[in-house]
Order: structure tokens, then sequence, then C-alpha cells
């Protein structure tokens, strides 16, 4: 049916019987079951949200921690960066005042090194002039000998030996300075005298001339007794070359070599042998034996096909004994000083000297030496006076 001026109504609903699918549908249409899996998933979304807000904040938290600790590791490492520059500066500042201490240690080194080689000269000169004190002298004056008597030997090897016993007191230096004398008279009163006196006055070609009698002191001097045994079985080898070999073989072929009369040796006792000092001693059972090889100063010695020359020499002990210090007084000699100048020559003033202390009236006496320094200086020597016990 239509109506005039306008559409056709809609029909009117169909009636749905009540009992037809109302179990499953709301009035939007929508089924409740849908609803409810929409509410858990609603649900889980809310825990998912709630678990990302969580896991923000803490990520926000580990975040400022982790800002935190990187500006507390900039800081240190700011500070350590100070310290690397700091350590570093302080260990240039070290170097360069230990290279300044090692260069003057060094200069100090150079001083001390001169000073010791300065030393070492002196001690050498020293040595050398105290040697030369010391000195015995290789010409010794003959004397006469005399038989005295037997003596019975304690040892069977002594007869065999040569023993010297020599008596040694070295010369005590005295430096006479210019313008000073020397006198020794032959009777300690006259010198002891002389001193007591002190001032003296000498006439000198119509002038006189004034001095001053005083003692000698002598710096120490030293005496000993030197004892010397030669072998007279025993030889010293020397120059034994130095092979590569053990010493027991060394030592048969130096008893072979010596145990050959062809060349002066014979029967050998004993031989010691030191391969440091390339040196050997040889006893042998006959003394005549021993003197024939030292005549010969050089002796063959032939080992691996080889020929060597070795020195010979006597076997000689020697043995300080009785070795004493002192201090010398030499009470027979006055020392003369504070002579005045004069033009004439040295020889003159010394015989005007003699002349005027051997003049009793002047106290004087005979006069065994005198020595009279008029320029420079000059060095007289003393030595134990065994016949005055002066």
């Amino acid at each position: 049916m239509q109506h005039d001026g306008g559409p056709d109504p809609e029909p009117p609903a169909r009636s749905v019987p009540a009992t037809a699918n109302m179990k499953g549908i709301d009035d939007s249409g929508i089924q409740i079951d849908e609803v409810d899996s929409l509410k858990e998933e609603l649900e889980k979304w809310k825990e998912r949200l709630e678990k990302a807000e969580k896991q923000k904040d803490d990520l926000l938290l580990l975040k400022l921690s982790a800002d935190e600790e990187r500006k507390q590791a900039e800081d240190e490492l700011k500070k350590l960066i100070a310290l690397e520059t700091e350590q570093y500066n302080e260990s240039i500042v070290i170097k360069e005042n230990q290279e300044r201490n090692l260069n003057v240690v060094k200069q100090q080194n150079i001083e001390l090194q001169k000073e010791i080689q300065k030393l070492k000269d002196d001690l050498a000169e020293k040595s050398s002039k105290l040697s030369q004190d010391l000195r015995i002298k290789r010409e010794i004056p003959k004397k006469k000998m005399k038989f005295t008597g037997m003596e019975k030997a304690e040892n069977k090897d002594a007869v065999l030996n040569t023993c010297c016993l020599l008596h040694v007191a070295a010369k005590i230096p005295f430096r006479l300075q210019q313008r000073q004398a020397l006198l020794t008279f032959e009777e300690e009163d006259v010198a002891q005298k002389l001193i007591r006196r002190g001032k003296h006055t000498v006439s000198l070609d119509k002038q006189k001339i004034d001095m001053e009698a005083m003692p000698i002191t002598l710096e120490k001097g030293v005496k000993f007794e030197l004892r010397v045994t030669i072998s007279g079985e025993k030889i010293n080898v020397s120059e034994v070359p130095d092979l590569p070999i053990p010493d027991e073989w060394i030592r048969d072929k130096l008893e072979l070599n010596f145990y050959k009369s062809k060349h002066g040796g014979g029967e050998v006792k004993d031989v010691t042998y030191d391969r440091r000092s390339g040196t050997a001693i040889i006893t042998f059972l006959r003394p005549e034996v021993a003197d024939n090889c030292v005549r010969r100063t050089k002796y063959p010695f032939c080992i691996n096909e080889k020929r060597f020359m070795l020195s010979v020499s006597p076997s000689i002990e020697k043995h300080l004994e009785k070795f004493q210090v002192f201090y010398g007084i030499p009470k027979r000699t006055i020392l003369l000083s504070a002579i005045q100048e004069v033009k004439e020559d040295e020889e003159s003033v010394q015989d005007m000297i003699e002349i005027h202390f051997q003049k009793p009236s002047n106290d004087g006496g005979e006069i065994e030496t005198i020595k009279y320094v008029g320029t420079g200086t000059k060095l007289a020597c003393f030595e134990e006076d065994l016949e005055n016990g002066a």
C-alpha cells in the first residue's frame, strides 16, 4: 500500500519466538563468549602494559645508575690522567736530578781516581826510597875463615843444604838543609858538651859567623836477621807449559825428563807441580844431581812430540828473624844550624868549621866526619855504631 507524499513504510518486524537462540546473544547482538574473551585479552594487555611500565621504570633507574657510574668513571679517569701527568712530570724531575747527581758522582770518581793515582805514585816513590834504604849490598866482602869445631846434624838432609845467616841493619837517612853542618866526634863527651853550650862563633878570614849546636833526631830504623837455606837436593822449575792433560801426567813427564842422566838428571824422589804458576819442585835422591841441573839453568822437556826449555834454579828458603824497629840516637854527632851566609865557597867554610871544633880551647876534639852544605840539600846516612855502642 502506497501513501501519498512519501515512501512506503517499512514492513513490521517479524516477531521471533522467545525460545529461538536467545541464550548466546545479548541486546547488541554480540556473543557473550566473545565479550569474555575480549575482557580476558584486555586484562592481559593491562598486565603487559603494567609490566612494560615497570620495565620502563627499571630501565630508567638502570640508565640513571649507569649515567652515575659513567660520571664516576669519567671523574676517576680524569683523576688518573692528572695523577699520571703528575707522576710523569715528577719522573722527569727525578731523572734530571739523577742525571745531575750521576754527573756529580762521575766527576767525584774522576777526582778520586786522580787522588788514588797520586797516592799510588807517592806510595811507589816512598816504597822505592825505602827499598833503596833497606837494600842489601850485592858485593859481599871476603872474610877469612877458620875451623871452630864439629856440630851434630839433627837432620840428615840438613848436611846437604847450604845455610847462611845475614845480619841486616838499614841505614837511616837524614836530610841536611842549606847552611847546615854535621860533625861526628870520636868521643861522645865532646859532642854532648858542645850541645849543652849551644851557640858558637867561628872566625872566618877576619869575619865571625854564628851558629848553634843541637842534637839530631832521626827517623825509625830497622834491623833483622835473614836466614837463607839453599837446598842440596831440591830444584825449582819454572815455565812449565800449560798443556790440556791431567796434572798427574805432567808430573810423570817431569819425573821422566829429569831422570835422564844424559841431561845431568838422576833418580827423582818427589815432584810437586802447580799448574796455575807453571812451576814445579823436583827432589832428587842424590845431592850432586841437583847441583848438575842448576848449573845448566835451562833443561829440555819433551812431551807430545814437542820440545820445551824449562828454567831451572836452586830451591832457596828465606826466613826473616829478629825483626826490630828502633830509634837511632847519634850521641857522637851534632848538627850545626843557623849558620850565617858568607861569600866563601863551601869547602873553605867546612875547613874553618873543622879547625874551630877540633881545638880543645873551644871545647872541641878529634873529628871523625864532617859535612857542610852551603846551597841546596844533601842526604846523610846513619848506621848502627857497633864499635862505640852508640
